[in-house]
């Protein structure tokens, strides 16, 4: 039996985040990953850093190189990630190879060299944002009926939930809060197309690899609107030495995007807008394990001035 040790930071965040089911999964824990091991022949490589999923580099029986990924089975952000994953079928995203959901366990093709788009940034951040809205075209196809992914619209929840939660301005304004949530259903209501989206696509979730030039990672997905990619890649990467770089490229994205993506200027910035204040009403209500630097309620404040 491989041993297997788990940071205690990542041990406090399962727990707060999945309670009980987190306790008793992170007791059973070391027994279910080497039942795993064993019964797909794997051989441990090294993690990853963690954040809610357990992710680890592997060797399989040929000795072709791969990334494990196991979690909470009641995750739902894992469902949905092999969902999606599957969903693109290996078009602009890694693949998956095995998966067994009553473990919470998905094997995934790795990229290589794995080198992420944020290399690009700030000094080709035109190649950058051209690789991502490549990506995006990559991904985005219409989505099925009946397929296995929440509906980008109920995120309106997110913004409702907030506002009964926290009645006055503090920890974000009201305003703002109450603005992004109305913005979220008028897109939608008006979106062109329905898709699968990433769902949290910026420059960590994009790497370079050798079955095709660059391919996506980590999708949260969502269906619905293909405005809503663009949101996450506005205030990344994170973090950066020099927190403002980021924002000052920010104007020269719109334009890109606008124009890369066939899409009015003023939508832009209003999705660039709604992603903004949701990751700030994430972090607010702890759903977040991102860096919490303020810099997506800056943006907003930023993107304010600019809305339709």
């Amino acid at each position: 039996m491989v041993k297997i040790a788990l940071p205690g930071t990542f041990q406090r965040r399962v727990m707060d985040c999945w309670g009980l089911a987190g306790t008793r999964w992170l007791a059973d824990f070391p027994e279910i990953a080497n039942q795993v091991l064993r019964d797909w022949d794997l051989r441990l490589d090294r993690t990853y850093p963690l954040s809610l999923n357990w992710v680890t580099r592997v060797h399989r029986a040929d000795g072709s190189a791969a990334v494990l990924k196991m979690g909470v089975p009641e995750s739902e952000h894992l469902t949905h990630e092999v969902a999606a994953l599957e969903f693109f079928g290996g078009r602009g995203a890694v693949t998956v190879l095995a998966r067994d959901a009553a473990r919470g366990a998905v094997l995934l093709e790795e990229a290589t060299p794995g080198v992420q788009a944020r290399s690009l940034v700030p000094d080709r951040d035109e190649t950058a944002t051209a690789t991502l809205i490549d990506v995006m075209h990559r991904l985005h196809r219409p989505a099925p009926p009946g397929i296995a992914l929440p509906e980008l619209a109920a995120r309106r929840a997110s913004f409702d939930e907030h506002l009964l939660r926290f009645p006055a301005d503090d920890p974000l304004p009201r305003h703002l809060v109450e603005l992004a949530g109305r913005l979220l259903t008028e897109l939608c209501a008006t979106a062109s197309e329905r898709v699968v989206l990433h769902g949290d696509l910026h420059h960590d979730n994009v790497l370079t690899a050798g079955r095709e030039p660059w391919l996506v990672i980590d999708p949260h997905g969502v269906v619905g609107d293909p405005g809503y990619e663009i949101g996450a890649m506005l205030y990344n990467p994170d973090p950066m030495d020099d927190d403002d770089t980021v924002l000052e490229l920010v104007p020269a994205r719109i334009e890109q995007l606008a124009d890369g993506l066939r899409m009015p200027v003023e939508r832009v910035v209003s999705w660039g807008f709604v992603q903004a204040v949701l990751a700030e009403v994430w972090n607010a209500g702890g759903d977040s394990t991102g860096t919490r630097t303020g810099r997506p309620l800056r943006l907003a404040h930023l993107l304010l001035r600019r809305l339709p």
